[in-house]
């Protein structure tokens, strides 16, 4: 097995199906949104998967949505950090 292919962490794809819904690829250097991802990443819990089909059958709506609810206030954090310091530079 190996580690990197096989197990990864599900918010990186909340974090990065929350990013092309604000269509910031289209707006913003690649440098940027690598950034933006670290940001919002290091403030949500990780959680492991192998498959995505284990998220979809096993996890509760409820909690679907209250991690959906996570990410998208740790990315607009994230963006208010990193447009803040643009504008201070």
């Amino acid at each position: 097995m190996k580690l990197d292919d096989d197990i990864h962490n599900y918010y990186e794809h909340l974090v990065l199906a929350h990013i092309a819904q604000l269509n910031l690829p289209l707006h913003k250097e690649e440098d940027y949104i690598a950034d933006l991802c670290c940001l919002a990443l290091n403030q949500l819990p990780p959680r492991y998967i192998r498959y995505e089909v284990d998220m979809s059958f096993y996890l509760a709506q409820s909690e679907r949505q209250q991690m959906e609810m996570n990410t998208q206030n740790a990315v607009n954090k994230a963006i208010s950090f990193l447009d803040k310091s643009e504008n201070n530079n």
